[in-house]
């Protein structure tokens, strides 16, 4: 399987290159098409033809920007092109985006804008088929502006060498302890700041009838498997997935240091205060379970903080029920480890027909209009606008405000209708807290290990010592670790 995808992204890097060279003409480099910038990659004098206008017109590939079916799909494209003067043509795969993606790459086909994650990013990076926007990023006075996107954010972005391949499409946030506020008030307990502060909170949520229904029917915490349990970590030390230094990679949570984290989960489970479904819950399950009084704290990502609580308050706008983000639990050296979910940024493919008309579109994507479109969606579709005035249509309040952006870095432009309760603070968590983590293309062969041994040591079916020894031993067997 490895040596077929290997084979895969060499053809893909092989077809784009390809046909970046078959679509130039008198030396022409695809670079020199990206804008009045230089390129250093490139030391070919540009002929008098480079400087041709370019059709203003892009086919673009996404994931999750765009209509939320076909025909509306169809109106976003118009949308774009009423508000930039931009043809556009927006393919938008209903499931397998991945796949596709590179199916249609490795076939020949020609894209000027590609949504992918950065891991995605990083290995179009490494196969050369991506345009570097070092300079124009460099130069472009909206994308440097700090109050469009903060001058720290590149760091995400960049690869170890320093260059830029891709742009941001939204502030992507990260994941958190999330605790029922309103409990910690109701039975006057402080927020936890260490393990055994969250013990505590935890062990109260279960025994002295939070709910108020005179059942000891509650659970202090519930989790999906062992999804976004860096908080928790963060007492000691420890980052979620890959870790690298001295040019070796590592997994902390296969360490010894994790062990007293395990243990602490253990001794959770073993006195009822740890959902007990929670190595086979999903997502919907656990959310749900917080939602129905059942569960004080779940593991999750900061804007369903605001969706929590505005799914209540729009159930009985009279509610006590509160969602709060945590910043997990203090380390050794008393700061605080969340972890923050790989950026979605727009590439380039070396091959564009159209790279000037994209990096302008990647621009005004950070614009008002540009952010409107991503988050409200399209006017007179999902919402109308007068004297600036918004209000939603039906579709619109069914879309959520999400068209691929629901939440932005530019802090120029402020949510027409505000944040969801609890967002903003969560969000300032991770911003403070969060940061990125290493995931390279093996990682789904290292998770089953981890997952597997990190059960037996939480459900008490190995000696967490144990579980760390034998998940350190097969991820070194199968060169999951350095």
């Amino acid at each position: 399987m490895i040596k077929k995808t290997k084979a895969v992204s060499s053809m893909v890097a092989f077809m784009l290159l390809g046909g970046a060279l078959a679509g130039c003409s008198g030396g022409d480099s695809p670079a020199a098409n990206n804008s009045g910038t230089s390129n250093n990659n490139t030391t070919t004098p540009q002929p008098k033809a480079d400087a041709k206008k370019e059709d203003r017109a892009l086919r673009m590939m996404s994931s999750v920007i765009g209509g939320k079916n076909p025909d509306e799909n169809t109106l976003f494209e118009k949308e774009i092109e009423r508000l930039t003067g931009i043809k556009a043509k927006l393919d938008k795969p209903a499931s397998d985006y991945d796949q596709k993606l590179m199916a249609a790459i490795s076939s020949g086909e020609k894209f000027d804008l590609l949504q992918v994650s950065k891991e995605r990013m990083n290995l179009l990076v490494d196969q050369g088929v991506l345009t570097p926007l070092t300079d124009q990023v460099k130069a472009s006075k909206v994308l440097q502006d700090p109050d469009v996107l903060p001058t720290q954010e590149w760091d995400q972005v960049k690869t170890k060498d320093g260059k830029i391949f891709g742009v941001f499409t939204k502030f992507q946030g990260g994941t958190m302890p999330t605790v029922r506020n309103d409990w910690l008030k109701k039975l006057n307990l402080p927020e936890p700041k260490t393990l055994d502060d969250y013990y505590k909170v935890l062990k109260a949520f279960t025994e002295q009838d939070p709910d108020g229904n005179g059942k000891k029917d509650t659970y202090g915490l519930s989790t999906a498997g062992m999804y976004e349990l860096q908080g928790f970590f963060s007492a000691a030390g420890l980052k979620q997935r890959y870790v690298e230094k001295d040019g070796k990679k590592d997994v902390p949570y296969s360490t010894d240091a994790a062990i007293p984290v395990y243990e602490w989960l253990n001794k959770l489970y073993k006195e009822g205060i740890l959902d007990p479904n929670f190595a086979t819950n999903d997502t919907g399950k656990m959310r749900n379970l917080f939602l129905t009084d059942r569960v004080g704290m779940i593991t999750y990502w900061d804007a369903w903080v605001g969706m929590l609580n505005n799914t209540r308050l729009e159930q009985d706008p009279k509610t006590t029920f509160e969602a709060k983000g945590l910043p997990g639990a203090a380390g050794p050296d008393g700061k605080y480890m969340l972890r923050r979910g790989d950026p979605d940024v727009w590439v380039i493919p070396v091959n564009a027909e159209h790279p000037k008309t994209a990096f302008e579109f990647i621009e005004w994507w950070h614009s008002k209009d540009g952010i409107i479109l991503g988050s409200l969606g399209i006017k007179d579709n999902d919402y109308t606008e007068a004297g600036g005035k918004y209000e939603l249509t039906k579709a619109g309040k069914e879309h959520a405000m999400d068209h691929g952006v629901p939440f932005w870095y530019n802090k120029k432009v402020q949510p027409p209708f505000g944040l969801l309760p609890g967002v903003k603070e969560a969000q300032e968590l991770v911003i403070k807290y969060a940061t990125l983590e290493l995931t390279p293309p093996k990682w789904a062969d290292a998770e089953k290990i981890i997952n597997e041994f990190s059960f037996k040591a939480i459900l008490g079916e190995m000696p967490a010592a144990e579980a760390v020894k034998k998940m350190r031993e097969q991820l070194k067997a199968k060169q999951l670790i350095d």
